[in-house]
């Protein structure tokens, strides 16, 4: 009997030699593995940048044919936060030790500046350009081998990722996943409901999603036209004040759901980005010079053609009503981010907000009325797939309050967690300029009171 458990117990001995023996050389393979980041934009170069600094192998897919595809969208709109805060500070290192001419930190820069003076010279550092691939679209991402509901081995499995490129599926082993997808591309309807009805699709020629370029080659589809301009945030404010300055006949109607006009001026002077400041203080201007017709609180519902024009109906100050003959509507209500291509991977995201679930109670703009948002890192866009995390403005979901630096800091974050310096991780420091607005409205027993939800 003594031999017998004698051998039994060299065999598990074995057997457990054999196992961690297959669990070291399994955990040094999957170490050989890239990290991917998702998203060509300034907090995929920011996490790129930071993957450089830590000597780790990375790959980064960008769907569009250039870095910052999405934002030579609205290259002509000038930023309303200055080049200091739109730079990294890791990345602004690898740039210097190339010979690269730092932008005045006090300038405002357009979206086209950003991109041609920052982020470009970023992606053609040799260290970058390498490893960075251009019209790489993912259409998915998964556990190799794994489906979502199989748990057996999962967090030590390697993510495949499926690219499109040029019309070819290639699939990609990847240890860690950053998406940086951010949500521009995706933008929220005129629809109140926020529903996309076949109406709006079918009006498509006469909406824009964003924010035109009035000065250049979008001039003429706005001249002498009668145009309602749909959202209360600062991208409406732009096209506003962009739209003004055509000043041919135009006619501009301002939608929103806001119940004041007021509540879109934001801090104006209190600011502490004079940009952004700047931009409730003009939008003031305009409207208080009857430049502006507003209609608030607006909520259309309906989208209707008349005789070459748009009809919108809906609810406006709580009564039936219809805006007639307007000739071009431009939406600026939000974007909303993607999550199609990330069926297979098991996400914790807020059923509110849609950005990451530990975030939300930072960020919801139910409860916060700033944009100031405390510091967080790694340990708060955890997500249940080990080594899978969505960061930048998508981390945020339909909350509009994101600012780049906020990215900045949650990559370097997540990369330190990555390159196994935990305490680094956890050490999250970050300076963000006050909005000069900053309270929480509490509903009560019909009583409403004020706090700071910034401090």
């Amino acid at each position: 009997m003594n031999e017998l458990n004698g051998v039994l117990n060299s065999c598990c001995n074995s057997l457990k030699q054999q196992n961690q023996s297959s669990e070291n050389q399994l955990s040094r393979s999957l170490n050989q593995l890239p990290v991917a980041i998702i998203g060509a934009g300034p907090v995929g170069l920011a996490a790129a940048a930071h993957l450089v600094n830590q000597g780790q192998h990375f790959i980064v897919l960008e769907s569009g044919p250039s870095v910052g595809s999405n934002i030579l969208e609205w290259g002509h709109v000038r930023l309303f936060s200055p080049w200091q805060y739109n730079i990294d500070k890791v990345a602004k290192k690898l740039l210097e030790n190339s010979g690269w001419n730092e932008p005045s930190a006090n300038e405002l820069p357009i979206g086209k500046e950003f991109v041609e003076c920052y982020l470009e010279p970023l992606s053609k550092l040799p260290a970058i350009q390498n490893n960075l691939f251009l019209n790489s679209k993912v259409v998915s991402i998964s556990k190799k081998g794994l489906d979502k509901m199989k748990n057996l081995g999962r967090e030590e499995t390697s993510f495949i990722i499926y690219v499109e490129q040029q019309g070819m599926t290639k699939r990609i082993e990847a240890k860690a996943v950053i998406d940086a997808t951010g949500t521009w591309s995706h933008p929220n309807p005129v629809n109140a409901d926020n529903i996309w009805t076949s109406s709006e699709l079918e009006l498509n020629k006469h909406i824009y999603y964003g924010i035109p370029d009035m000065k250049g080659r979008q001039r003429k589809r706005y001249e002498g036209k009668r145009i309602a301009v749909v959202g209360g945030g600062h991208s409406a404010i732009n096209t506003i004040l962009e739209l003004s300055q055509l000043r041919n006949n135009i006619e501009i109607y301002w939608i929103m759901r806001k119940n004041s006009v007021k509540e879109a001026y934001g801090g104006e002077e209190n600011d502490a980005l004079k940009g952004r400041g700047e931009l409730g203080s003009r939008i003031h201007q305009l409207v208080d010079a009857g430049l502006v017709k507003v209609l608030t609180p607006f909520r259309v519902y309906q989208l209707n053609q008349n005789n070459g024009r748009i009809d919108l109906k809906g609810e406006y100050k709580g009564n039936d009503f219809t805006l007639c003959g307007i000739d071009e509507i431009i939406t600026n209500t939000g974007s909303r981010p993607d999550f199609s291509f990330l069926r297979e991977i098991r996400l914790s995201v807020d059923t509110a907000t849609e950005s990451v679930a530990a975030l939300s109670p930072l960020i919801d703009p139910n409860f916060h009325s700033c944009g100031t948002v405390r510091p967080h890192g790694e340990e708060v866009l955890r997500q249940p797939e080990k080594n899978f995390y969505i960061v930048g403005v998508k981390s945020y979901g339909r909350a509009p309050t994101f600012l780049m630096a906020t990215g900045y800091e949650q990559v370097r974050s997540v990369v330190s967690y990555l390159s196994g310096d935990i305490e680094a991780s956890k050490k999250v420091e970050l300076e963000l300029p006050e909005t000069g607005v900053c309270s929480i409205t509490l509903v009560q027993k019909n009583t409403t009171s004020s706090s700071c939800c910034c401090s």
